[in-house]
């Protein structure tokens, strides 16, 4: 019978060393994927942002949501993404690059999982809804 782990998805991942390396490779093809800056104003806002500075935010903010002692000192998903207009396509090449960060770090199946549903958590506070894309309100 397998042994259950208690410790928290922060300590499993690793720590915040651990966590800050897989959010600076992840970060780094977010900012460089063409499929996301396609969408002008993605390009836009990776041209105005240093990567630097969203590293430390995305850092905080998963160290934080997995159970370690940071605290996200960023503004809310909502308030960050609205006027960027995120498409599902562009969500879906998010994730993507967020999955092959999670292959290229052999992040183990049980954590990808519970790191993967805490930013589809976020999906419908960064993606636009089709009537506000098509309709321009």
């Amino acid at each position: 019978m397998p042994v259950q782990d208690n410790r928290s998805l922060y300590d499993r991942l690793g720590g915040i060393y651990s966590i800050a390396a897989v959010v600076d490779d992840f970060i780094d093809r977010v900012m460089f994927d063409a499929r996301l800056n396609a969408n002008p104003r993605v390009d836009e806002a990776h041209h105005r942002v240093t990567s630097s500075g969203f590293k430390y935010l995305v850092t905080e903010m998963v160290g934080q949501v997995t159970g370690g002692p940071q605290k996200y000192t960023g503004r809310p998903m909502r308030d960050s993404h609205h006027h960027l207009l995120i498409s599902s396509q562009e969500w879906e090449a998010f994730m993507d690059d967020f999955q092959q960060t999670l292959d290229k770090f052999g992040v183990p199946p049980q954590e990808q999982g519970e790191l993967k549903a805490i930013v589809e958590s976020t999906r419908s506070d960064i993606v636009a809804m089709a009537e506000v894309r098509t309709t321009g309100d």
